[in-house]
């Protein structure tokens, strides 16, 4: 009995401390663009580090992360602070205070926060620091204090150092004094510098007060003599004229006497990015992060996962839900989550996916260890372009074979919440026997993630701006109702203004309406919610389907939790998503009539070659294919159906339409009839065969591609004409087409797979020779076309 009590005392204590309120001093980060909109008027800019320039003002902020109470009183205090100093605490508002370190040294703050439910103290140490420059940089040797003095005989920071002195960051001031824009000025060297005055004046030993003292002023506009003259005349002043060391990791003077690793500081904190990049509209990345879900840091106790953390696989949550255990995870190294709490987390910052040190790849986008591009299925990857780097984070954690054979155990049971690498690439979902359609997108758009979602908004004073697009990676803004379909218009046209715009090919969800891809969506996947147990209304119970231990209910489950965590309303991938969600309610005794995946027609000639796919059919007796020249429908053709099946069948139906083809629009739809005489249509498509006055090749679609493209082109003349694939070095690759055809719109496909040897990634060219069977007409064209593997 006195055991349970002394557990029971134990638990009690254990339960009150886990909920109790606990203060937190953050330092905050108060960019250009905040001193606006916050109202604050010390015009003083602050990086938002504990290691601060002296005579700047510190901004602080109360925080309570013990639980969700919200703080009632705040109580900020200094503690300690140099001998001789004056500052004071002042008040911005109840959570929040500033105070400016008017001497270098140590200033100790002390926090007293109250809550519905008590009381908790903490306190915090801010270093104030005057600059020291960087030291041996464009060859002027390194002087005590400067910071190579003693780094450059490490080799780990001497490698940083190569890389960062040729870097954008690096060579900066250099290249704007040089050969940088005439407007460049005075007001400019804030952030080309280190520690130039922003705004407040401030004696620290920054570029502006060594520049002072050496008598150098800037006089425009920039020329190329500029900088070599600094170098000769004011050497030192060279080692401040650039974006240095201290401007990331805080001025270095109290950190040079004795070299404390306290007095400098490391962090991927975006604030220190801010201090420049958040002066919209011209400078807006930090804006528009803010407004993204990167600056959110999303915190489970589950991430503190002690020493299994260690490990970089697809289980450590750290690794994508911490800036610092990304930057770990791209060094091959590890992150002891052991007694984590949300306090010791940070945001996905600029620096988690920036190297600001500078390296070879777009944007300095940090390295990643190799083998890292693979799906959680065992698939390496090679689409993607840039946009694998995303990959890293938004792809499911779970394989779809061995994970679907573990029991179902939580809510959280599945592929998990970020899925969006698998869905685009068509992996990873649990197979019922047949693998699944995939769309194009993964081959048609550029960069694949960076190019749809990093799209610019139009203009500067848009609305939307820094709500969608670049680094909000958002493509929809509620406040205003927008879809940013900005990279969508060159392949889908500009009538397309929101997702609803894009229709689906069939009534996947059998409503009996052809709806947009998201409605289509959201139909389908209510019908497989329907068909997983508890089976006949629109709901899932995670227990019943642990409870039935079944192995098929368990896939399905698995796929409803994958397409519904990818978040795009099925815009990535809608063949894909179509697909699985329709195979996984068969699998599980649902019932769904032919699922039509697509449906396209191509001019050739004088013909319409019609196309459609399916991805299931259910009692589909076939298809009457049905023509639209003037108002009217009539049938011109029937094509057996398969049955009942679940694989993937592809048909196809050329229309000739004879010599002289009507010309304007003509439209197609499909009847799709069930053997029990019920019926559905397809969307309808059009052709439009227009009065050809003169040659043309189209450029090729997609673009790049793999591992085939489409070349469109006409003839006004019956002629003889060869088109032809070559390299970049003029080698002929492929002969397409040779010989004589009649005018007309015509269409031929290259495929890869058609090469004997295996094409490499590159730029690649088609040409096309044509001549008039009479011969009194000619026309040579040659066009550019990229293969991207």
């Amino acid at each position: 009995m006195k055991t349970i009590l002394q557990l029971i005392i134990i638990f009690a204590l254990i339960t009150n401390f886990t909920l109790a309120q606990r203060a937190k001093i953050v330092t905050e980060a108060v960019t250009p663009h905040k001193l606006t909109t916050l109202g604050i008027t010390t015009n003083s800019v602050s990086s938002g580090l504990d290691i601060v320039p002296n005579k700047t003002y510190v901004y602080l902020s109360a925080l309570n992360i013990g639980n969700n109470e919200p703080i009632l009183t705040a109580t900020f205090t200094l503690l300690t602070k140099p001998s001789g100093s004056i500052t004071q605490i002042e008040i911005i508002n109840p959570t929040w205070v500033q105070f400016v370190p008017d001497l270098k040294g140590t200033y100790t703050v002390g926090l007293s926060i109250t809550t519905a439910s008590g009381s908790h103290d903490t306190t915090k140490t801010i270093i104030s620091s005057n600059y020291v420059g960087v030291g041996n940089f464009e060859g002027i040797p390194t002087v005590y204090p400067n910071c190579m003095t003693c780094h450059q005989n490490h080799p780990e920071f001497v490698e940083i150092f190569n890389r960062w002195k040729v870097s954008s960051h690096g060579i900066t001031l250099k290249k704007n004094i040089t050969t940088g824009p005439a407007s460049f000025g005075n007001n400019c060297f804030k952030c080309h510098t280190t520690g130039t005055d922003h705004n407040i004046a401030a004696a620290n030993n920054g570029f502006d007060d060594v520049a002072a003292q050496l008598g150098w002023v800037w006089q425009g506009p920039p020329n190329t003599g500029k900088w070599d003259t600094l170098k000769t005349q004011y050497q030192g002043l060279v080692q401040h004229a650039t974006i240095g060391c201290e401007m990331c990791h805080g001025p270095g003077s109290e950190h040079t006497q004795g070299g404390s690793a306290a007095k400098i500081q490391i962090t991927p904190l975006s604030g220190t990015c801010g201090q420049c990049h958040d002066l919209p509209w011209r400078y807006n990345k930090y804006a528009q992060w803010e407004n993204s879900l990167h600056s959110e840091a999303l915190w489970s106790n589950s991430f503190a996962q002690g020493t299994a953390s260690q490990n970089n696989n697809l289980q450590n949550c750290i690794r994508c839900h911490d800036g610092q255990g990304f930057i770990n995870f791209t060094k091959g190294q590890i992150t002891n989550t052991t007694g984590w709490t949300s306090a010791r987390q940070t945001k996905i910052t600029c620096a988690t996916c920036h190297d600001p040190h500078g390296n070879s790849n777009p944007g300095s986008l940090r390295y990643t260890p190799a083998g890292s591009d693979t799906l959680a299925n065992g698939y390496m990857y090679t689409e993607g372009g840039t946009g694998q780097f995303c990959f890293n984070c938004h792809k499911g954690r779970r394989d779809n074979v061995r994970y679907t054979l573990t029991q179902v155990t939580s809510v959280h049971w599945g592929p998990h919440y970020s899925v969006q690498a698998d869905v685009l690439l068509g992996k990873n979902a649990a197979e019922f026997g047949s693998p699944y359609l995939s769309g194009n997108h993964k081959f048609a758009v550029n960069n694949s993630c960076l190019g749809c979602h990093m799209a610019a908004t139009p203009d500067t004073g848009n609305v939307n701006r820094d709500k969608v697009g670049g680094h909000t990676f958002a493509l929809y803004n509620p406040e205003t109702n927008y879809y940013h379909v900005k990279n969508c218009v060159p392949c889908h046209g500009a009538n397309k203004t929101k997702w609803d715009d894009f229709m689906a090919t069939f009534d996947h969800d059998a409503n009996g309406v052809i709806e947009s891809i998201p409605k289509e969506l959201d139909g389908l996947t209510k019908l497989l919610r329907i068909a997983l147990p508890p089976a006949g209304i629109d709901s899932v119970s995670w227990q019943l389907i642990r409870d039935l231990n079944d192995h098929g209910i368990r896939k399905a489950y698995f796929n409803y939790r994958m397409i519904d965590s990818d978040g795009s309303k099925g815009m990535h991938n809608p063949m894909f998503v179509f697909d699985v969600l329709t195979k996984s309610i068969l699998a599980i005794g649902g019932v769904i009539p032919v699922q039509l995946v697509s449906f396209n027609a191509v001019i050739t000639g004088t013909a319409v070659e019609l196309n459609w796919i399916t991805a299931t059919e259910t009692n589909n007796h076939g298809f009457e294919v049905q023509r639209n020249t003037s108002g009217s429908w009539s049938t011109v053709a029937f094509i057996n159906g398969k049955g009942t099946t679940t694989e993937s069948n592809n048909y196809s139906y050329v229309d000739d339409l004879g010599h002289n083809p009507p010309s304007g629009v003509i439209k197609y739809r499909l009847k799709q009839i069930d053997f029990d005489g019920s019926f559905e249509y397809s969307k309808e498509i059009e052709v439009e065969f227009e009065s050809i006055k003169s040659y043309s090749i189209s450029q090729n679609y997609p673009n790049p591609f793999n591992p085939s493209t489409t070349i469109n082109y006409s003839l006004p003349y019956e002629s003889n004409i060869k088109i032809s694939v070559y390299n970049i070095t003029g080698q002929l690759v492929k002969e397409l087409v040779k010989g004589t055809q009649q005018a007309g719109n015509h269409s031929i496909i290259f495929s890869t797979s058609d090469i004997g040897s295996s094409l490499s990634s590159g730029v690649y060219f088609y040409s096309i020779e044509a001549s008039a069977v009479n011969g009194d007409r000619s026309f040579r064209q040659t066009r550019k076309m990229v293969l991207l593997k």
